[in-house]
């Protein structure tokens, strides 16, 4: 049986709405929606920074700012995210299957948030490791958190990394915009991740990973022990580390529902797309079917509400093709 969930926002304002949407189209794999649209506390930085353990941050004019104290801002992302878990917990409490919650991976939060004294902590190696240090010790509290409130549920974290190629390859701006911050070599890249993955692991969750980007380093990921990697379909090529991960046990969540509104989008083309991809490689249906998901492209926060809503439907559809 494939499975249909959202990449984690959706637009507007209302939690409660949201859950209800994401419950009704694909209720088999739940997700804990985003909804950026409240405020830089309810984006997938605030909302991660939230989860951080021992290291307080504060919005500063360029952004966040790591290791200038509690702030107020990060007082209210934390106080949005209890708040949203509390109203999670009366509608999905008794959800007896799925359940997917998303932060932003190590890297990504590097490359996105600065040090006490400006620039971003992508600069320090030190403070790379202590980032990703604080969100693991973070992330086994949050899953401790969300099993008591969902009992039932086998819980995902799915680990959000849309910056991670330009954080490889050195593409990231400096805060003067003159020059960019020296690449992360791929085995400190393995040992950021790695601290994550086997954090997600020992909390009695499963571990995933996503990437809209273009050119997804598969097999660092799948090194780093992600059980499944999201991906937008439309920019990935079709090389053999695919069916090599695959192999391995490494699931493959299909993004190919476009992320905002568009026409004319056909459940059947859709679902040819990603039959091509594993037919490239000699799979057949019956080798994928159980181990399918069928995503969006991306997150749903730039999309209508009833687009929004079709997206996820549309997921379903394909997913119900296989």
């Amino acid at each position: 049986m494939a499975f249909a969930t959202g990449i984690g926002s959706m637009p507007g304002t209302d939690f409660a709405e949201s859950l209800r949407i994401v419950m009704g189209e694909v209720g088999d794999l739940v997700h804990v929606p985003e909804l950026p649209d409240r405020g830089v506390h309810a984006g997938m930085i605030g909302r991660t920074l939230a989860v951080l353990d021992g290291l307080g941050a504060d919005l500063q004019p360029d952004g966040w700012r790591i290791g200038v104290g509690e702030g107020a801002d990060l007082r209210r992302a934390r106080s949005l995210l209890a708040q949203d878990l509390d109203v999670a917990e009366e509608i999905a409490g008794m959800h007896d299957g799925l359940l997917k919650l998303q932060v932003t991976g190590p890297l990504t939060l590097a490359a996105s948030v600065e040090r006490p004294r400006g620039d971003k902590m992508l600069a320090d190696h030190g403070a790379r490791r202590e980032i990703a240090e604080s969100l693991a010790e973070g992330l086994r509290a949050h899953i401790a958190v969300a099993r008591r409130r969902f009992p039932h549920a086998q819980v995902l974290v799915q680990v959000d990394e849309p910056s991670i190629v330009p954080v490889l390859t050195g593409g990231i701006a400096t805060a003067s915009g003159f020059s960019r911050h020296r690449s992360v070599h791929p085995p400190e890249a393995d040992a950021l991740l790695r601290a994550v993955v086997e954090a997600i692991t020992e909390a009695g969750a499963r571990p995933a990973v996503h990437s809209c980007a273009p050119d997804v380093p598969v097999e660092l990921l799948v090194g780093a022990g992600f059980t499944a990697i999201t991906f937008d379909l439309s920019l990935a090529r079709p090389d053999d580390v695919w069916a090599e991960s695959f192999e391995q046990g490494t699931d493959l969540w299909f993004g190919v529902v476009p992320s905002t509104d568009t026409s004319g989008v056909s459940d059947k083309v859709l679902a040819d797309r990603i039959e091509a991809f594993f037919g490239h490689f000699g799979f057949g249906e019956e080798t994928y079917a159980e181990r399918l998901v069928v995503t969006p492209t991306c997150g749903l926060a730039g999309a209508s509400p009833t687009w929004a809503q079709k997206a996820l439907s549309t997921a379903q559809s394909v997913a119900a093709r296989r």
